[in-house]
């Protein structure tokens, strides 16, 4: 019994040794070395108690219980394997999240690079904002009153906008080139109609574009282009005032009055019936007392003609003519053109901008072109020295069909 217990304790006391050693060097390079020595020196007793056992079976038993109560000893990673942080994320059991499959990049590949062409975006949408107000007070110093004023005011406005204009395109152009990330895109051609897959991958890529072109995570561009852009829309909003105030029902009107006198435009002399009485003759005249008013003029401007006794029919008002003149608005209800081109033979009157053509004999009424309705008719007489003189004024708006509208 003595040499087979001497046998038995032999084998348990080789393997023991080896895994005594074994976990002395775990103990050397694990953060709970104490721990490690201790649970050896456990099993040791535990070993020690089971060598001085009378059976076999105690032995054993002693030694499975040392087994259980022994920790692992830290195996010892190999060369070309993953640390274990890495092999759990590959694992994917949740400690860290996976790496994320982004079609655009969220950051620049040079942050630093990034932050000086920020800094230098911002400089110009600064330089932009200072163009545009430079625009705003050139329209307010500069007036236009003589041609040297206006050279001057059109050489400001011209200078700061080009200024505006510039810097907000050289600002836009660092922030693309040098702080969103580069990257080359190619875009298969599909069917029209987008799947539902599509539709959340557009909203995936709007997302990712919006990180890309950092202009939520860079407050310097976008506060700096936000100032820049602030002018540039007020400027359209200060050059309607060149359009002059709003005309609201003085277009309806013209200068003619009961008693005015018709007066030659090229003369500024008033006309007599009786000096007017050769058929066929067109004569450009306009009221009395306005040939300094431009804007009264390109309204009042009418035509004269001479017809034949028996050459007017209806529509012409009849009473509104003085032995066979007929008083006609020049201006043509298509888009404004002066219609002053008559034809003696046929009696018709063409407005040579788009070809209108209108009848003389029949109330100036529309038979070829885009005109929307006849010249309107002035009524005229004579007064007590014979002169054509207006008995008042158009009884329908002159001009395009749009100014009645206004």
């Amino acid at each position: 019994m003595t040499d087979s217990g001497n046998h038995f304790e032999g084998l348990r006391g080789g393997p023991a040794d080896e895994e005594g050693a074994g976990q002395q060097a775990a103990e050397g390079s694990a953060e709970h070395g104490s721990v490690a020595g201790g649970s050896v020196a456990g099993g040791s007793v535990a070993r020690g108690s089971a060598a001085g056992g009378s059976a076999a079976g105690g032995s054993a038993a002693g030694g499975s219980a040392a087994e259980e109560q022994r920790p692992r000893a830290r195996r010892r990673r190999k060369i070309g394997t993953p640390p274990p942080a890495y092999a759990r994320r590959m694992l994917g059991d949740g400690h860290a999240p996976e790496p994320e499959d982004r079609e655009l990049p969220a950051e620049p590949a040079d942050p630093l690079a990034a932050r000086k062409a920020e800094r230098i975006a911002a400089l110009c949408f600064l330089i932009s904002f200072l163009g545009s107000a430079a625009f705003i007070a050139a329209y307010v110093i500069f007036q236009v009153r003589s041609v040297d004023q206006a050279f001057r005011s059109n050489l400001a406005l011209g200078l700061s906008m080009t200024v505006a204009f510039l810097a907000l395109a050289a600002g836009a152009v660092v922030w693309v080139r040098n702080v969103m990330p580069y990257v080359q895109l190619t875009e298969e051609r599909h069917p029209l109609a987008s799947t539902d897959e599509e539709r959340r991958e557009f909203a995936t890529t709007f997302t990712e574009s919006t990180e890309a072109t950092q202009v939520v995570k860079r407050p310097l561009l976008r506060r700096s282009l936000l100032v820049a852009l602030g002018p540039l829309a007020l400027a359209p909003l200060l050059l309607l005032r060149d359009l002059g105030p709003l005309p609201r029902k003085r277009l309806r009107r013209t200068a003619w009055k009961k008693g005015t006198r018709l007066v030659v435009q090229s003369t500024n002399l008033p006309i007599r019936a009786a000096d007017f009485s050769t058929p066929g003759s067109l004569i450009t005249v306009i009221p009395e007392g306005t040939g300094e008013d431009l804007n009264a003029v390109a309204k009042a401007a009418t035509i004269i003609i001479k017809f034949r006794p028996g050459e007017l029919q209806h529509p012409t008002v009849m009473n509104w003519t003085v032995d066979g003149i007929v008083a006609y608005s020049k201006i043509c209800t298509h888009v404004g053109c002066p219609a002053a081109l008559y034809e003696q033979t046929t009696h018709h009157i063409l407005c040579p901008c788009h070809q209108s053509t209108f009848d003389a004999t029949k109330g100036a009424k529309v038979i070829f072109g885009p005109a929307p309705r006849p010249l309107p008719q002035l009524p005229i007489t004579v007064d007590g020295e014979g002169y054509l003189v207006a008995q008042g004024d158009f009884v329908v708006p002159v001009g395009p069909s749009f100014w009645e509208l206004g």
